[in-house]
């Protein structure tokens, strides 16, 4: 009876089979957009568009446990407006505040969407995911070993691969999630499925040590081990934990070959001591990136209504570098108390609902253990314009919805 109970909830929907198929094939194709960021508008803000056109054409629910994350995201971003509203004459902060209210419309998209006929959006959402993962990684592979005419410029920076993203840092970041999700395929699935996910995870691993993005190497690590260490603890037989563990050995023996192989290059080793190092100029120092996170927290006590986005270089030599210190000095008390009270709800309904067994499980565990990391992150990175940061947020409540229906269901 529970099979049958989790088949039908699957995929619950009446609608006309072509308008399932239409509705499937355009999650695929937001997740596989969300690796092109490099051109304004992108394919991501196509997708998103087209997606939500169809799907309120066609039949969405707005459930009441999406409330708090409507709720909170509607007040960081009106935080935003009100200590903008000086500044609005500025193109720049005018197009920064619209794309903060864009990003929070993704969010609750990604929430609407993925609460219904959840296990095969996942599975579209996860295959395009991957396929954009290793589209942006192949595209910063290829650029940064010159294999494409004219291609090291446009596709890396200040020598570090960025592919189809407009900073390195951000390409690494992304690639996480997509890294996971073919990960999570390398240490379960059959041979012929295991070979082509080994081959994506290879390539994405490449370029995420090619990008030169410290918290993508620590990302990544952290965010793998945290992963297979669930996956383990929620597998349902010995074989396939035993599986998982030979398999988590020999794809970390891999990567640390390929590693070896790449620091014998002097290009890559010179890049690697420098990148690797935790003695960096902008980090220390009374105006560093630490120093500049105390500072900025004792000035926004005194703000209620900060200093407006994009204004914190104004006061001191760099940005931020800090999600939820940036949230205070962007949109004021109102927006440094929502963010964090958004990204710690999440991270909390995330934790309950873990354990349930829904059939849609495994990618829980990736999309929470990447949204995990990502949190973490953005104390020491500006992660609150991430196009990835916000399809993530949004899954985490469609799925957190979609396990609350499952287990009265079942």
């Amino acid at each position: 009876m529970a099979e049958v109970a989790a088949r039908e909830f699957v995929s619950p929907t009446i609608a006309p089979p072509g308008v399932v198929a239409l509705q499937r094939a355009l999650v695929w194709l937001v997740g596989a957009a969300g690796a092109i960021v490099f051109i304004e508008p992108s394919p991501y803000e196509l997708a998103t568009l087209a997606s939500a056109a169809v799907f309120i054409a066609t039949g969405i629910r707005l459930r009441l446990v999406f409330l708090p994350l409507l709720l909170l995201l509607f007040l960081i971003n009106l935080g935003y407006t009100i200590s903008a509203i000086p500044l609005l004459d500025d193109s720049k902060i005018a197009s920064w505040i619209a794309t903060s209210w864009y990003m929070a419309v993704t969010a609750m998209l990604l929430a609407l969407v993925t609460s219904d006929d959840t296990g095969a959006r996942l599975d579209m959402l996860r295959r395009g995911l991957v396929m954009g993962g290793a589209v942006a990684a192949l595209a910063g592979v290829a650029g940064y070993f010159h294999l494409v005419p004219g291609g090291y410029d446009l596709l890396t920076l200040y020598g570090r691969a960025r592919g189809t993203f407009k900073d390195p840092n951000v390409l690494g970041a992304f690639l996480i999630l997509p890294a996971l999700l073919a990960l999570q395929n390398v240490v379960t699935a059959r041979l012929a499925a295991t070979l082509r996910a080994g081959f994506a995870l290879g390539v994405m691993a490449l370029a995420i040590l090619l990008a030169f993005s410290r918290a993508a190497w620590g990302g990544l690590v952290l965010t793998s081990a945290f992963m297979l260490a669930l996956m383990v603890l929620t597998s349902t037989s010995s074989r396939e934990r035993s599986r998982i563990i030979v398999m988590t050995l020999a794809a970390a023996v891999i990567g640390l070959m390929l590693i070896a192989v790449l620091l014998s290059l002097d290009s890559v080793a010179d890049m690697f001591k420098q990148r690797a190092s935790f003695d960096q100029s902008y980090d220390g120092g009374r105006f560093g990136r630490f120093g500049r996170h105390i500072l900025g927290a004792d000035m926004a006590l005194d703000l209620p209504f900060g200093i407006g986005p994009l204004q914190f270089h104004n006061y001191f030599p760099e940005d931020t570098h800090n999600s939820y210190l940036n949230a205070f000095m962007s949109g004021g008390w109102l927006s440094g108390i929502c963010y964090p009270a958004l990204v710690f709800t999440t991270v909390f309904l995330g934790f309950r609902y873990l354990f349930v067994r829904v059939p849609w499980q495994r990618t829980y565990i990736a999309v929470f253990s990447a949204f995990l990391g990502t949190v973490g992150e953005s104390f020491i990175i500006d992660t609150d314009h991430w196009r990835h940061f916000f399809l993530m947020l949004g899954t985490m409540w469609g799925m957190i919805a979609a396990a609350r229906t499952y287990q009265v269901e079942t």
